[in-house]
């Protein structure tokens, strides 16, 4: 079987943006849905619904990769599953080894979508003795001084570093040494690395940080609205009147 060190996947080679790639995986779960569902085809407006972006985005997207769909039917929904599928690369086998396996590392162990999405995990790694030997998702972990020789006897190039920030650049650099060329970073840090890796990181408390700032912007905006729908009280004064903007204005104007 294939291994992810022996082949790349064909987008860079073809000149597809980045934007466009980032947009394939959102595509390829709505189409996924679909086909468990037995749908046949489907149109670009439903598509997009369906993967959170506009129609138009969408055919343009898939005209990098060649598919224009039918005219009044649509796009066929296993077909572009499969070119989708092989654009990415996940037509292969890609081993990936996951270093850290605290709680973070165990939920990604854990997680039963690599498998359908052409990944495999090869091994658990963790620099913690008391941890080696100890099954988790199936996999007996192991400790972080066979790190070199797992990546080599599996073919490994994709990594994945859940380790505390302070350890996670030190474990960067024995997977890029040992030959890993893609890495997926979960720690708290960011990572230098030469050219010709890849780096994505995932920050959770980032992206919940962004989410307060929607949520102070909603709630400041809810409350302007209110202050307009609700005019200010203009204060009373002793006899009857109220405060204006040049001292008293009476309770009853003269006529």
């Amino acid at each position: 079987m294939a291994t992810g060190r022996t082949h790349r996947p064909a987008t860079r080679s073809r000149g597809i943006p980045e934007a466009t790639v980032a947009r394939l995986p959102l595509y390829l779960r709505a189409l996924t849905a679909l086909s468990e569902r037995s749908v046949p085809t489907v149109s670009s407006e439903e598509l997009a619904t369906a993967a959170g972006v506009n129609s138009a985005k969408l055919r343009k997207d898939f005209s990098y990769l060649g598919s224009y769909g039918t005219r009044g039917v649509g796009y066929d929904v296993e077909y572009l599953v499969y070119q989708i599928s092989r654009e990415l690369g996940l037509t292969q086998d890609w081993p990936v080894v996951i270093v850290g396996i605290g709680n973070l590392g165990a939920a990604l162990a854990n997680y039963g979508g690599f498998a359908s999405r052409g990944f495999r995990v090869a091994a658990l790694i963790d620099a913690d003795p008391a941890m080696a030997g100890k099954p988790v998702a199936g996999l007996p972990v192991r400790h972080t001084d066979e790190l070199e020789a797992i990546i080599t006897d599996n073919g490994v190039s994709i990594g994945v570093i859940a380790t505390p920030a302070g350890a996670a650049q030190q474990v960067c650099d024995r997977l890029v040494a040992a030959g890993v060329t893609s890495i997926l970073n979960f720690a708290p840090t960011v990572l230098s690395v030469p050219e010709g890796v890849d780096v994505r990181k995932v920050d959770l408390s980032i992206e919940l940080q962004i989410l307060a700032f929607h949520e102070q912007r909603k709630a400041g905006e809810d409350a302007a609205q209110t202050a307009v729908a609700t005019p200010p009280r203009v204060p009373r004064t002793a006899g009857g009147g109220r405060k204006g903007p040049d001292g008293d204005v009476p309770a009853v104007m003269p006529a």
